[in-house]
């Protein structure tokens, strides 16, 4: 293996354990504020982050917390991921809040104009596009269409 594979690989490794504490860190933070007596149902995408060992160990330990997988390529997830980008992007992004309130203010000011001038989504991809677009990223990566 390479300097940069060994590198890489290693970065990836510090990630994902970077990853997982600040996830465990969000689920005390969840533990702490849950009332006992309720159950907890988290939902997450399948990122390795949550699959990882001490993760699942945290889970096993917490019967009252139910832990549920979004489906591979949920094509509606996928809508409300980009939602929150484009507020991550056009309200948020280089702004600096002094408090959580001004933070908060800033978001549902965006999303109150953004409803004052919505349209639907409409689907434009055809299914050719798309296969073409995978086509062209198989060469790039690969040197060969799929």
């Amino acid at each position: 293996m390479s300097n940069a594979q060994d590198n890489f690989g290693a970065k990836n490794r510090a990630d994902c354990d970077q990853a997982f504490q600040e996830y465990l860190s969000f689920l005390r933070e969840i533990e702490k504020n849950v009332p006992k007596e309720l159950e907890a149902h988290i939902i997450v995408d399948n990122y390795a982050t949550h699959k990882h060992l001490r993760v699942k160990r945290w889970f096993a330990a917490r019967p009252r917390f139910h832990l549920h997988f979004t489906p591979t390529y949920a094509s509606w997830l996928n809508q409300v991921e980009i939602w929150f980008n484009r507020i991550t992007q056009r309200a948020l992004r280089r702004r600096r809040f002094s408090s959580v309130k001004e933070l908060v203010e800033k978001t549902d000011d965006y999303v109150q104009n953004s409803n004052r001038q919505a349209q639907p989504f409409v689907w434009t991809a055809t299914a050719d596009s798309i296969f073409a677009k995978v086509e062209r990223l198989c060469e790039r990566i690969y040197g060969t269409a799929h």
